[in-house]
């Protein structure tokens, strides 16, 4: 039964970590790549990250990003 309840609340745990955060937004592509084999990472998930800010791929490494702004020519 132990078992039980274990396996249900690591399913769910892994659940709730998949869930969007709430913005609806996309990270920026990246168009060069960095020449370190390794790059160090800021951040991992969007959750690293403070609000209204996401965990993105860089050029070397992943970082928190915050949203362009929409720019409207007119």
């Amino acid at each position: 039964m132990k078992s039980v309840a274990t396996l249900l609340l690591v399913g769910m745990l892994i659940l709730w970590t998949e869930l969007p955060t709430g913005s609806a937004w996309s990270c920026p592509p990246v168009h060069i790549t960095c020449a370190m084999v390794n790059p160090p990472n800021h951040c991992y998930t969007d959750r690293h990250c403070p609000r209204h800010k996401k965990c993105c791929p860089s050029f070397c490494g992943r970082r928190c990003l915050s949203q362009q702004p929409f720019l409207s020519y007119g």
